[in-house]
């Protein structure tokens, strides 16, 4: 028995890998690409026998976790699995909540993706071990997650936002010191404290971070 599969990702690119690593197993069928949501949900329309979607998530028009509610509520036995680059706690809880089936990154292997999608179809949930992780976590601890942009906000001072928005730019420590009119170990003692009250480990999560909740 054949197994119909969507592939959504704005990259074409990525969508061709994709095939070309399920090409080797011959239940396999592809149904559907699409380089978004919206496109996706154009062609469930005309034809919706469909048995799992891979769906990446950061996609203009209609990213992957609005496609994956709005999916779910019209054909909610399509199994849908994430299929991104991305494993932060953010994304793997919206995407929980939106009623994703898996979560599984870009990097994986054919036969390993091949077997998510198999278990996912058995009732499992195909998940990356990091992601299985993460999400043990998220459920430990979901006070962090359920409102965090109000904690956030009203816990970095005026001056710490001021140190974020330099660091966006990419600017260095001494650079952000001499704008601020402060030392550099001023500074760093700063940083610091904004990792701490954020919660992340590099300047990369901490920009990005501040850029969701609408800090920066």
């Amino acid at each position: 028995m054949s197994l119909k599969v969507a592939i959504v990702d704005d990259n074409s690119f990525l969508i061709h890998a994709i095939k070309e690593k399920l090409s080797f197993f011959e239940d396999i069928v592809i149904k559907h690409t699409a380089l978004n949501g919206s496109e996706l949900l154009t062609k469930l329309e005309e034809n919706h026998n469909l048995d799992v979607i891979l769906m990446d998530i950061e996609m203009p028009v209609l990213n992957g976790i609005e496609s994956t509610q709005m999916v779910k509520q019209k054909y909610p036995q399509i199994k849908i699995i994430m299929l991104t680059a991305f494993d932060n706690d953010e994304n793997i809880f919206n995407a929980i909540k939106a009623g994703a089936d898996g979560y599984l990154l870009k990097e994986i292997n054919p036969e390993d993706l091949y077997n998510g999608i198999k278990e996912t179809l058995n009732g499992g949930a195909a998940m990356n071990p990091s992601i299985a992780l993460k999400t043990l976590k998220l459920l430990r601890n979901p006070i962090d997650i359920q409102n965090p942009c109000d904690k956030e906000e009203i816990s970095l001072s005026k001056r710490e936002v001021e140190v974020l928005e330099q660091l966006s730019k990419g600017l260095s420590y001494t650079a952000i010191a001499e704008n601020l009119f402060l030392s550099p170990s001023t500074v760093r003692k700063h940083i610091e404290n904004i990792y701490k009250k954020l919660q992340v480990h590099s300047k990369m999560e901490a920009v990005q971070k501040a850029k969701n909740h609408n800090i920066i």
